[in-house]
C-alpha cells in the first residue's frame, strides 16, 4: 500500500460504486437535503418572527435549527456532486475543511442539546425560579460557551489530523470522517487517539451523563405533580427533546464508542444517520409535537395562527 503525500487529493468512493445505486442514492439524499433545509429554515424564521416564542427554549431551538442547516450544507452538496460526477477526488484542503466543520458542528449540536436539557430541567424542577434562572444574559453566555468549545474541539482534531499521512487515497465512505482517516493512516496516530479519547470524554460522555441525570430528576418531578393534565404537560415539554437526544446520541455512540479496528462500512451508515437523518428528523419532531411551533408556522404562512393550536 503506497503512502500518499499530504497534498494529494483523496478519492471518495461512496457507499456503492454502482451507477444505478448512485442514482438512487443521489435522489434519496437530494430529497432529504431539501426537506432538511426547508424545515430548518422555516423553524428558524418562525422562531425569530413570533414574539410568543421569545423564550430560552425556542432561543436554543432556533440555534439548533441553524446548526443543523449549516451541518447539512457542509456535508450534503459535495456528496451529491460526487454521486453525479465521475471525478471523485477531493482536495487535501477540502478534506481538512470538511473534517473541521463536521467535527465542530457535531460537537455544537451535542452541546446545544445539553443546554436544552438544562433548560428543560430548570423549567420543571424549580419552575418558580425559571425566569430568573434562565435570564437572557445566561442564555447568550451558554450559547457562546457552546460555540467556543465546539470551535476549539474541531480545531484541535483538524490540526492533529493535518500531520497524519494516509496509506490509501481511496476512502470507501461518503465524506471525510475522522475514524475513517485514522484507520487508513500509515503514520503514527497515537497522539490523535489520545486526544480523541481525552476530549471525547468531555464532549460526549460527560454531557450524556448530565442529560441522563437531568431527565431522571425531571421524571421524578413530573411524577409528583398531582393532576393528570399537569403530568401530561410536563412530560410533553421534554418528550421532543428526549427523542432527538436518543436519535443523535445513539447513532453517534455507535460510531465512536468502539475500537478503531472494528470500524466498517456499517458504521459509515450510522455516520450518515447522525449527519443527515438527525437534522432531517429534528425539524419534524420539534414542529409536529409542539403546538406553539405549529401555531408560529401557521402565522408565518397565513398571517394568523391556526385556531386549534392557540
Amino acid at each position: 500500500m503506497g503512502q500518499c503525500t499530504t497534498t494529494e487529493p483523496h478519492l471518495l468512493r461512496g457507499i456503492s460504486e454502482s451507477t444505478e445505486d448512485q442514482q438512487v442514492l443521489f435522489w434519496t439524499f437530494l430529497s432529504m437535503c431539501l426537506i432538511t433545509v426547508v424545515g430548518n429554515v422555516l423553524m428558524t424564521l418562525a422562531t425569530g418572527t413570533n414574539f410568543l416564542l421569545y423564550t430560552p427554549m425556542y432561543f436554543f431551538l432556533a440555534n439548533l435549527s441553524f446548526t443543523d442547516l449549516f451541518f447539512v450544507t457542509n456535508t450534503m452538496p459535495k456528496m451529491l456532486v460526487k454521486f453525479q460526477s465521475q471525478k471523485k477526488a477531493i482536495s487535501y484542503a477540502g478534506c481538512l475543511t470538511q473534517l473541521y466543520f463536521l467535527v465542530s458542528l457535531v460537537t455544537l449540536d451535542k452541546l446545544i442539546l445539553v443546554t436544552m436539557a438544562y433548560d428543560c430541567y430548570v423549567a420543571l424542577c424549580p419552575p418558580l425560579h425559571y425566569t430568573t434562572a434562565m435570564s437572557p444574559g445566561l442564555c447568550i453566555l451558554l450559547l457562546a460557551l457552546c460555540w467556543s468549545l465546539s470551535i476549539l474541539y474541531g480545531l484541535i482534531h483538524t490540526l492533529l489530523m493535518a500531520r497524519v499521512t494516509c496509506g490509501s487515497r481511496k476512502i470507501p465512505y461518503v465524506f471525510r470522517e475522522m475514524n475513517v482517516l485514522l484507520k487508513l493512516a500509515c503514520s503514527n496516530t497515537q497522539i490523535n487517539h489520545t486526544a480523541l479519547m481525552a476530549t471525547g470524554c468531555c464532549v460526549f460522555l460527560t454531557p450524556l451523563g448530565f442529560m441522563t441525570m437531568s431527565y431522571a430528576w425531571m421524571v421524578r418531578a413530573a411524577l409528583r405533580i398531582p393532576s393528570a393534565p399537569g403530568k401530561d404537560k410536563a412530560f410533553s415539554t421534554c418528550a421532543s427533546h428526549l427523542a432527538v437526544v436518543s436519535l443523535f446520541c445513539g447513532t453517534l455512540g455507535t460510531v465512536y464508542l468502539q475500537p478503531l479496528h472494528t470500524y466498517s462500512m456499517k458504521d459509515s451508515v450510522a455516520t450518515v444517520m447522525y449527519a443527515v437523518v438527525t437534522p432531517l428528523m429534528n425539524s419534524f419532531i420539534y414542529s409536529l409535537r409542539n403546538k406553539n411551533m405549529l401555531g408560529a408556522l401557521g402565522k408565518l404562512f397565513l398571517g394568523k395562527t391556526f385556531p386549534r393550536f392557540t
